[in-house]
């Protein structure tokens, strides 16, 4: 699937639009996408930085992408696991890239950088491929 038909999909989602989501690099089992800043994502307005649940969601996503860049379809998650590295702030790039295609199970993992290149959170998620 090319970049524009995952983008047009990503954007058509409200969850992802409400994201900021941008596809900005797809390949076999990759995939990039920018997330713009919102105000609502800050948990601590002294910090000014990101809650960690915006930070996993982001992961999620960007491991769920990269599958559907393999698959060419949507695939549930059924186990996720998010690190955290540093404060998030800013707008954010995901870089997702599966892992392990199967037929059944398939798992994948995702980087959140900030606007700096710098690594704010990682993590890895398995996910239904078949029946």
């Amino acid at each position: 699937m090319m970049k524009n038909e995952i983008n047009a999909l990503i954007q058509s989602r409200p969850f992802h639009q409400w994201l900021g989501l941008e596809v900005t690099d797809v390949g076999e089992g990759h995939v990039e996408i920018t997330a713009q800043w919102r105000p609502e994502w800050i948990v601590n307005p002294e910090g000014n930085y990101i809650h960690g649940g915006i930070l996993a969601s982001l992961v999620d996503l960007g491991a769920d992408w990269a599958l559907f860049s393999h698959t060419g379809r949507g695939v549930p998650t059924i186990d996720l696991r998010v690190d955290y590295h540093a404060a998030a702030r800013g707008n954010l790039r995901i870089v997702g890239t599966v892992l392990k295609a199967g037929r059944k199970i398939s798992s994948a993992e995702a980087k959140v950088f900030d606007e700096s290149g710098k690594l704010v959170a990682s993590g890895r998620g398995v996910y239904q491929t078949g029946e």
